[in-house]
């Protein structure tokens, strides 16, 4: 039937040339955006697990800032307690010198203030072991913890060493000093055992750096793969949008032909006026 009012073949000319359009646009997007699905409207249940992947990937981010905060407040501890135990050495052979009954007063004077400013250095260093205002080893917190996982409910914890004197680690009195050889032989004993328990929390707090470093190595890698899945999940194949792009492009050319042809259809009526 030929007729003005209605055209068929211009509606669905026209449809068709619309949805082309849309795709266009779609393609468009991806290449633009390097996403496949850019927001909820594109794939609602894709897009929900991508955003929750993508709240772990940052959860784990802030993990691996507490981690970092913790192992440099531990390796500032390690440091500290590694210089404690240089001066532990140093101070010990400063005893046993004085130590020898042969000495005279004089010279064990002299040897006593090294010992005694050594000492003092002791407490300099402890006092200085701070890192972001935590010190592990002056006795005024009982340890530090780094999170674990992305969502804050686990915990890595190393516990703290009170290095202080006068402690159960450094037994040595705060104004330890020595004026005769049964004095100063004294505290060589006691140095000695100090080194030996020096040695053991070193060990401990060094097995918790070690701890930490390697749980944010894993981190590292847990926050990478999760990253290589949100990228599966999302990310568009560009070669082969690049193929669909032509391919629309050329659609959408004969598209706008085929409505051209179609809209033109009822002019073909007017040779039944002539």
């Amino acid at each position: 039937m030929a007729t003005i009012n209605t055209n068929a073949g211009a509606m669905i000319a026209l449809q068709n040339l619309n949805r082309t359009n849309m795709e266009l646009e779609q393609v468009q997007s991806r290449i633009n955006t390097g996403l496949a699905v850019a927001s909820a409207k594109d794939n609602g249940g894709v897009f929900a697990i991508a955003q929750s992947m993508r709240a772990d990937v940052a959860g784990y981010k802030a993990v691996g800032n507490s981690i970092d905060l913790s192992v440099s407040t531990v390796d500032v501890a390690l440091a500290a307690g590694e210089a404690l135990s240089d001066m532990l050495v140093e101070m010990k052979e400063k005893a046993l010198a004085a130590a020898d009954s042969s000495l005279d007063t004089a010279s064990r004077t002299a040897l006593n203030a090294d010992f005694t400013a050594m000492r003092d250095q002791l407490k300099t260093i402890i006092a200085n072991a701070e890192f972001n205002g935590t010190n592990l080893i002056d006795g005024s917190t009982t340890g530090i913890s780094a999170l674990a996982n992305a969502d804050g409910s686990n915990n890595i914890t190393v516990a703290d060493e009170d290095l202080s004197l006068s402690g159960s680690i450094i037994t040595i009195a705060t104004n330890a000093a020595f004026t005769t050889a049964t004095q100063a032989d004294n505290l060589a004993s006691q140095i000695g055992t100090s080194l030996d328990n020096l040695s053991a929390s070193l060990a401990r707090l060094g097995t918790g750096s070690k701890a930490l470093e390697i749980h944010k190595t894993f981190v590292g890698k847990l926050s990478d793969a999760l990253e290589k899945g949100i990228g599966n999940l999302v990310d568009a194949d560009l070669a082969k949008e690049s193929a669909r792009l032509q391919s629309l492009q050329v659609k959408q050319q004969l598209g706008i032909q085929a409505l051209s042809i179609a809209n033109s259809a009822p002019s073909a009526i007017l040779g039944y006026f002539r």
